[in-house]
């Protein structure tokens, strides 16, 4: 945490007050956000699955609102079309008042803050939460997080707009309002700030963002459970972390996570791609199409439709069985594209989650039965699965951990989480579950400006300036005739003026000297001290842009480097063209890292 306060930088240091009110503010926004979002979500689940089709809800035990039972009986044929019913439903919504708000919410926040100067129309966070809920509601494969997400982001990017700040500042508003969106939503409020920070890149995360998006998130979180209790989402048994072979079975969990992630994301922009994007229809009607087919696979596997938290709940404690799991890993992928890669609405850190913890029922299951004596509690594995396979496709691997551990109320297990996490990274660094992540902040367009101004800040003349060239000093009582003999064996242009200690006292510039240079009356009459201009030099501990500003202010070429102690010690020589060559060099090397 010391090194997060210590690179953090408000926008204004002068406004600490204003932005914790900001951040507050926000907060405030993305808890009644999230908790009209929640209200509206259960109450719909409940009317359509459980009244009208008869298909009774499962929920984990932090999530139950709803204690209303439903009589009515199971009717297949309705449960078989309100996915598509839904899909309809919320591609008219969409495509009609807001296309970007189609697909999963927090790609369009990743791309707001890359690429649209953290800017998100008012009317998204609206339009996206209305089609959630249909989606959701009508048994759609998603996650409330992109909704959620979009809802705080998009009051953030207003209000930054409202208040004129700049275009960092309007960012950093935007990842508060996103931290504060998944902080109430997931009760997660640490996670929920550092996954907000990480997700934008893939190697690295957004650090002038993290104070706001702590504070924001603290206060959503605060708001929302004073509406629905501080309990987290999942109950779960104390799990503890004892044996170190286990650590064997957790590495095959993660390299589990990592290649079924790899299939996953592949899977679901293929979906998009290769088969939604071909049909010649309009998109408002794709998302039924997608609700289709995900009503085929409710009427075989059922526990692949919607959010699924229920069955996470019941792989935790230990209820689901092995070859169940299985197969709704890969159900829950179908039916995650068919509705997300359709059109449809919603978030994919929610199916992300599930299937990681269906990979890590499977695993501690199978663990059990073959080492019973290593693995005694394979609910844990549920848990370590949830976290390594969403920080495997998203490349969020500290704010995942985090998460899951608030979600569950277990922090037991850390050494697991921590090496799963790292080990499923590790092998998913090719492809991502967020396509306009970028790689880090030298590639992103929100640090443009910043990272062209600091590459000669970041490199010390120590590395270039040439240390080994014979440096020619000329003394300040040297006659102009002998002058001309030094010039005449040297190609400089110009040279430092010492005195008889060898003491800096000006610059001698070769190009001052050019209309008189062989006056044969001045050849005994000049000496060199009175043409010398002011000294300038470089010190050995400056950096490269301090000495471009010095190269532009006197108009020198050549500027003697010093020693950072005795700025009369000469050490050698830097070019301008020295300058030019290594700010070069270092571009095309950031190039090549991205």
């Amino acid at each position: 945490m010391g090194f997060v306060l210590k690179s953090f930088k408000f926008p204004k240091y002068q406004d600490f007050g204003k932005w914790i009110f900001y951040s507050a503010l926000i907060g405030v926004v993305s808890g009644l956000g999230a908790s009209a979002f929640f209200f509206l979500l259960q109450w719909g689940k409940f009317f359509v699955m459980d009244f009208l089709a008869g298909y009774p809800q499962v929920n984990p035990a932090g999530e139950q609102i709803v204690f209303l039972t439903a009589h009515t009986p199971f009717r297949s044929w309705l449960f078989f079309l309100i996915p598509s019913l839904g899909g309809l439903l919320s591609g008219l919504i969409v495509y009609s008042f807001a296309p970007e708000a189609e697909g999963h919410g927090t790609d369009a926040m990743i791309d707001a803050f890359h690429n649209k100067d953290g800017k998100i129309r008012t009317r998204v966070p609206y339009i996206k939460s209305i089609a959630s809920i249909i989606t959701l509601a009508t048994g759609g494969s998603a996650g409330r997080e992109g909704p959620i997400a979009q809802i705080g982001a998009g009051f953030g990017s207003w209000l930054g707009r409202i208040l004129h700040l700049d275009i960092k500042q309007i960012r950093i508003l935007l990842l508060a309002g996103t931290a504060g969106g998944l902080g109430a939503i997931f009760r997660a409020p640490l996670g929920a700030a550092i996954v907000s920070t990480e997700i934008v890149y893939r190697e690295d995360f957004e650090s002038n963002g993290i104070i706001p998006a702590v504070i924001s998130s603290v206060v959503a979180y605060t708001i929302f459970s004073l509406f629905f209790g501080y309990s987290p989402i999942f109950e779960t048994p104390t799990f503890t972390f004892s044996n170190p072979i286990e650590l064997i079975i957790y590495a095959f969990l993660a390299i589990a996570c990592a290649y079924v992630g790899i299939f996953y994301v592949r899977f679901f922009y293929g979906t998009r791609d290769y088969f939604f994007n071909k049909i010649p229809i309009k998109p408002h009607f794709k998302p039924a199409i997608g609700g289709l087919f995900v009503g085929i696979i409710g009427l075989f596997v059922p526990q692949a439709l919607g959010g699924g938290y229920g069955y996470i709940q019941l792989a935790i404690l230990g209820k689901l069985s092995i070859g169940l799991m299985i197969g709704i890993i890969l159900f829950k992928i179908l039916s995650t594209s068919f509705t997300i890669s359709s059109g449809g609405s919603g978030g994919v850190f929610g199916p992300s989650i599930f299937i990681g913890a269906m990979i890590g029922g499977v695993i501690g299951g199978l663990g059990q039965k073959l080492f019973p004596e290593v693995v005694i509690n394979p609910g844990a594995f549920v848990l370590v699965g949830m976290a390594g396979f969403f920080a495997g496709v998203a490349h969020a691997p500290i704010g995942s951990l985090l998460m899951v551990c608030e979600m569950t109320g277990n922090y037991g297990l850390l050494a697991p989480l921590m090496l799963v996490s790292a080990i499923s990274i590790l092998l998913n660094r090719r492809v991502s579950l967020y396509e306009k992540q970028e790689k880090n902040r030298f590639a992103s367009k929100a640090h443009a400006d910043e990272m062209r101004v600091n590459i000669l800040s970041e490199i010390p003349v120590e590395d270039v300036y040439e240390k080994d060239k014979k440096l020619v000093k000329l003394k300040e009582y040297m006659t102009f005739s002998e002058l001309r003999k030094v010039i005449t064996e040297t190609n400089l242009d110009y040279f430092p003026v010492v005195d008889d200690d060898n003491r800096l006292k000006g610059i001698l510039s070769l190009r001052d000297l050019r209309t008189v240079l062989f006056e044969d009356s001045l050849k005994d009459l000049v000496v060199v001290g009175e043409l010398a201009a002011s000294p300038v030099s470089v010190s050995i501990d400056e950096d490269l842009y301090s000495a471009l500003l010095k190269f532009i202010h006197s108009g020198f070429g050549q500027l003697p480097v010093v020693d950072s102690v005795d700025s009369d010690k000469i050490l050698g020589l830097l070019q301008h063209q020295d300058v030019i060559e290594a700010y070069e060099k270092e571009v095309s090397k950031r190039k090549s890292a991205r």
